[in-house]
């Protein structure tokens, strides 16, 4: 359970900060430009101050495999509360703020207290607040408007390629009719680690365009692992609370 917690948390792990200003490729008659393509993304508002997303999830790796219930509380850009529950009982809770990452898990009697900073080092990664609150909206990693990519299009699909980064290959893949994120796929070459998560079965609100279905894959040397989340509840612009304190008697996790 552990992991599943941690796997949902850093699940923007493999990406790195972009270096490079937008670059725009040659328009054609077929193909918008990446400058285009960008523009018409971030056309897709999302007007809310909460939301409250509850899910079935499952969880798979090579030697096992879960399914749990998931809650969701997010209050855009200042704080996201994820409680994990198997049977109805919270087995696992963590507290994401822009600068502080909280979380708790029932099996091992554990819990993390600490800062982005501390969980990157850690991980050898660049994370930050805005990457897990844009995987769970069904948004970009990164902040196009700071990325260099070259565009294609393929089988109704825009495709964002970014590679100003020797060891850091991103690709975004976008519908064609609202230039939604469909797939986003972040790996590291000399890592030999990728991330993927896939986005379908969107659904639209006036508030914003929220996938129902978010698929996380991640590949490593020692194995793969399979997050799946299927959304059943989703409301937004509620008066929400963010309970979250550590049971008594659990161990605190150090990273040094």
């Amino acid at each position: 359970m552990n992991k599943f917690v941690l796997l949902l948390l850093l699940i923007g792990m493999v990406s790195c900060k972009s270096k490079s200003a937008l670059v725009t490729a040659t328009t054609d008659a077929t193909h918008l430009s990446s400058k285009k393509i960008i523009e018409n993304h971030y056309n897709n508002k999302t007007n809310f101050s909460t939301l409250y997303i509850k899910a079935n999830a499952r969880y798979a790796d090579d030697k096992q495999t879960q399914n749990v219930t998931a809650e969701i509380k997010i209050k855009k850009d200042e704080q996201i509360l994820i409680s994990i529950r198997f049977l109805g009982i919270t087995m696992a809770k963590a507290l994401i703020t822009p600068t502080a990452v909280n979380y708790y898990e029932k099996i091992n009697g554990s819990y993390f207290e600490g800062n982005f900073s501390g969980l990157s080092q850690w991980l050898g990664t660049d994370l930050d607040f805005a990457k897990i609150q844009n995987m769970l909206l069904g948004e970009a990693f990164d902040d196009f408007s700071k990325g260099k990519y070259s565009e294609s299009f393929d089988a109704q699909s825009y495709r964002l390629d970014d590679f100003s980064d020797d060891n850091v290959k991103k690709s975004f893949f976008l519908d064609a009719d609202r230039f939604l994120i469909q797939k986003q796929e972040i790996s590291q070459t000399a890592e030999e680690r990728m991330i993927q998560v896939a986005y379908s079965d969107n659904k639209v609100f006036s508030e914003a365009i929220v996938p129902l279905n978010v698929s996380i894959n991640t590949f490593q040397k020692k194995g793969k692992t399979e997050i799946n989340l299927n959304y059943n509840t989703v409301t937004f612009n509620e008066e929400l609370s963010f309970p979250y304190s550590v049971p008594n008697g659990y161990k605190r996790i150090i990273i040094k």
